[in-house]
């Protein structure tokens, strides 16, 4: 498979039961011998994407010091700022060439996740930017929503079995800003090294140009290049885990731009789709059997994501 598949949501949201299986059968072929599609039809419209990269932009133009004042020490980078170089792959010792910021989960006061999660951190410089933030992250959550209820029919569950975990889950909406390389990067270092995802999915905005990658299963990288109204969705180590590797979890990368474009920046936002902490991730029973046996022990995805986040060097032990 030389390209990622395109599939559209509207499909799946049409009120005609050909036209949703469609979508169905489409998406989760699409994840058990790749693991990314490319989704139209989602709930992002052109007028928020705009405005949500221009806020990004302005944010990742203020100077480093003001930045760095939204660098909140001992949440493992949960909210706010990121710096430069911070974060690795899991099993790499040197940092990924970017910067980004966290929007996190907007949970009602009575909520039994409210005491979990830390606040979000707020902009002070500039106005609409916790504002569009929000309203970027309430869209694409609800765009997850419907990708979940697809693969859970095509995995023999309830269409509704995922609702109750992502309710309040504990999901992160990223921009990412990779600068301009000046010099030559140390120890191979990339934008982003060879990885899976924690979570569930990843729904990413900003695929259009060259720079992220897709590992096939023979082991040959594929440029994940998306269409301007597409965004690029791909499973997270989580749903592998949880569907005993049915739905296959893709290794991916952002390489480096060839050396006369070292000069320009690259954005993408990526909303990575977590369930709440106490969702067990065990490997589901209509996803075992003879020839695929259990592969995973149980866990939580709280537990699951707090042992990641050790090896990617943003909490230490």
């Amino acid at each position: 498979m030389q390209n990622i598949p395109s599939v559209d949501l509207r499909d799946f949201l049409s009120g005609d039961p050909a036209r949703k299986q469609k979508f169905v059968n489409e998406i989760g072929k699409a994840y058990e011998e790749i693991g990314f599609v490319a989704l139209k039809g989602h709930f992002l419209d052109d007028k928020l994407v705009d405005e949500l990269y221009g806020e990004v932009r302005n944010f990742f133009n203020l100077p480093l010091e003001v930045k760095s004042k939204y660098e909140i020490p001992g949440i493992g980078g949960q909210r706010g700022y990121v710096s430069f170089g911070k974060e690795h792959a899991k099993g790499r010792s040197a940092g990924d060439l970017k910067e980004f910021w966290h929007f996190g989960q907007y949970v009602s006061k009575d909520s039994k996740y409210a005491d979990e999660y830390p606040e979000n951190v707020t902009v002070t410089e500039l106005p609409k930017f916790n504002t569009v933030g929000k309203e970027a992250y309430q869209m694409l959550e609800k765009t997850g929503v419907y990708v979940l209820r697809a693969l859970a029919i095509y995995i023999g569950l309830d269409e509704f079995y995922f609702d109750k975990f992502i309710k309040d889950g504990n999901s992160i909406l990223r921009p990412i800003h990779y600068p301009p390389i000046t010099d030559e990067p140390k120890d191979g270092a990339v934008r982003a090294a060879a990885h899976g995802d924690i979570n569930l999915i990843t729904l990413l905005m900003g695929a259009q140009g060259k720079g992220l990658q897709v590992q096939n299963h023979d082991g040959q990288w594929i440029d994940a290049i998306a269409e301007p109204d597409e965004l690029v969705i791909n499973v997270g180590d989580m749903l592998s885990r949880h569907t005993n590797n049915k739905l296959k979890s893709t290794i991916h990368q952002v390489v480096n731009p060839p050396r006369e474009l070292w000069g320009t920046s690259r954005f993408s936002i990526p909303f990575f789709m977590h369930p709440v902490g106490d969702m067990p991730l065990n490997c589901l029973e209509n996803c075992i059997d003879a020839d695929h046996p259990k592969l995973y022990d149980d866990i939580t995805a709280g537990d699951f994501l707090y042992e990641r986040l050790v090896d990617l060097g943003l909490i230490k032990k």
